[in-house]
C-alpha cells in the first residue's frame, strides 16, 4: 500500500496486535462472558481486551492524543485537535453469535477532519485503509467504489434500529420505502464500518443508516472518500455531535440517493 503517514503505521500496527486474541476470542465464543449493556446492546469481555490493546498502543505512540471510544469513552478530553476514534468491535452482537461479520475501526481526527482510518475484519483478512489526498487500499489493492448508474439498479445496505430507539417506525416506513424503489433487496449485515468499507470496495452501490455513533463510521467516511465516493450526514441534530446519521454512495447515484432519503 502507498500509505505511509506516521499515524496509518500506528493504527495498522494497532489494529494486527490487538486482532490476534479477538481471533482468539472468536474461535472460543461459548466460553465468553457477556454482560448486558442496554436491551440488544451487548458488550463482551473481548471489546474490552481488544480496546485496551488499541489504546495502549496508540498511547504509546502520541500519549497526549484525545481518545473517543466506544468502552471508555474519552481520554485526554481536552485534546480536540489529535484525537483517535476507535470501535474495538463493530458489530458486537455477529461476533457474539459466531458470525464472522466484524471488524476493528481506527481513524485519526486532526483538528476536526478526518485525516486516516483503518477497518480491519480479522477473520477475512481484510484491512481497509485510506489518507486523505493517498487513496484507499484493501490489503495492496486500490479500492473504487462502483460505477453503477442507476439507483434503481443499486445493491443498497443498512442497519437498525436498535431496541432502544424512538423512531423505529420512521426508520422501518423509510425501508420499506427505499425496497419499493430498488430491484434487489436490501442487505442488513450488522457491521457499519464494514457496510461503508464495502461502498469503497465497489462490492456495495450504497450504505444508509439513522442513529450511529461516531466511532461506528469514523474511519469509513475517510475510506469511502478517498475510494471516491460521497458522504452525507442527513438530519442531523447539532446537540448530539457524536451521534451520526449517514449515507454513503457513489457519485452516480448520490444525488438521487439523497432525495429518496429525505422524502418522508
Amino acid at each position: 500500500m502507498k500509505l505511509n503517514s506516521p499515524q496509518i503505521n500506528i493504527i495498522t500496527k494497532a489494529c494486527l496486535k490487538a486482532s490476534k486474541s479477538l481471533i482468539r476470542d472468536f474461535g472460543e465464543i461459548e466460553n465468553l462472558q457477556v454482560s448486558t449493556k442496554a436491551p440488544g446492546d451487548f458488550v463482551s469481555s473481548a471489546d474490552k481486551r481488544t480496546e485496551k490493546i488499541l489504546i495502549e498502543e496508540l498511547q504509546k505512540a502520541h500519549p497526549d492524543y484525545g481518545i473517543i471510544t466506544e468502552e471508555t469513552g474519552f481520554i485526554n478530553k481536552s485534546n480536540v485537535n489529535n484525537r483517535w476514534i476507535i470501535d474495538p468491535i463493530d458489530g458486537t452482537l455477529n461476533f457474539l453469535n459466531g458470525v464472522p461479520q466484524f471488524a476493528i475501526s481506527v481513524a485519526y481526527e486532526e483538528n476536526k477532519e478526518i485525516k486516516c482510518g483503518v477497518i480491519f475484519d480479522p477473520i477475512k483478512n481484510e484491512m481497509f485503509c485510506a489518507e486523505k489526498g493517498n487513496g484507499a487500499y484493501m490489503n495492496n489493492k486500490r479500492l473504487r467504489v462502483s460505477n453503477k448508474k442507476r439507483f434503481k439498479n443499486a445493491l443498497l445496505a443498512t442497519g437498525g434500529p436498535k431496541h432502544t430507539s424512538q423512531n423505529k417506525e420512521e426508520i422501518f416506513s423509510e425501508f420499506i420505502n427505499i425496497s419499493k424503489i430498488i430491484f434487489s433487496p436490501i442487505r442488513k449485515y450488522g457491521s457499519a464500518a464494514l457496510d461503508m468499507a464495502y461502498v469503497a470496495s465497489g462490492r456495495f452501490d450504497g450504505y444508509w443508516q439513522r442513529e450511529l455513533n461516531y466511532w461506528d463510521v469514523a474511519a469509513g467516511i475517510v475510506i469511502v472518500k478517498e475510494a471516491g465516493g460521497f458522504i452525507d450526514f442527513f438530519d442531523e441534530d447539532k446537540n448530539f455531535p457524536l451521534k451520526k446519521n449517514i449515507l454513503a454512495s457513489n457519485s452516480n447515484i448520490f444525488e438521487e440517493f439523497k432525495e429518496v432519503i429525505k422524502k418522508k
